[in-house]
């Protein structure tokens, strides 16, 4: 069983990944609402995929990821969903260690055959 986690501070938002993600097959999905309880997730559970929020309140996206070890950011694709989707958050997003970065607002279908993909490679590879 895969183990995916989504990271939103708005309900909304991630209720939506969430209902995306549900009828994928073998996939356990897990939800924050903060960066703090990302952490506290990630320092407990080993995940196949990170879908992280890059602005959230206490801990930002790119706080999160520089908290997570090198270690953990080899091993675990991190896709970083944002509405900060200028060339330069970008490129902060990908330093910080995020694979993957998708603009808000997106579409259902995309990040479905996005992370499909993701899954796929993390299979292959395991």
């Amino acid at each position: 069983m895969q183990k995916v986690l989504i990271v939103d501070d708005e309900d909304v938002l991630r209720m939506l990944i969430e209902d995306t993600l549900e009828d994928l097959e073998e996939v356990e999905l897990h939800t924050a609402e903060n960066g703090r309880e990302a952490m506290t997730k990630l320092s407990m559970n080993e995940f196949d995929l990170v879908i992280l929020d890059y602005m959230m309140p206490e801990l930002t996206g790119i706080e999160v990821l520089g908290l997570l070890s090198d270690k953990v950011k080899a091993a675990t694709p991190i896709l970083m969903l944002t509405a900060k989707a200028q060339e330069g958050d970008r490129n902060i997003a990908r330093e910080a260690g995020a694979r993957y970065f998708m603009p808000k607002p997106f579409s259902p279908m995309e990040l479905l055959q996005i992370v499909e993909g993701i899954l796929g490679d993390q299979k292959k590879n395991q």
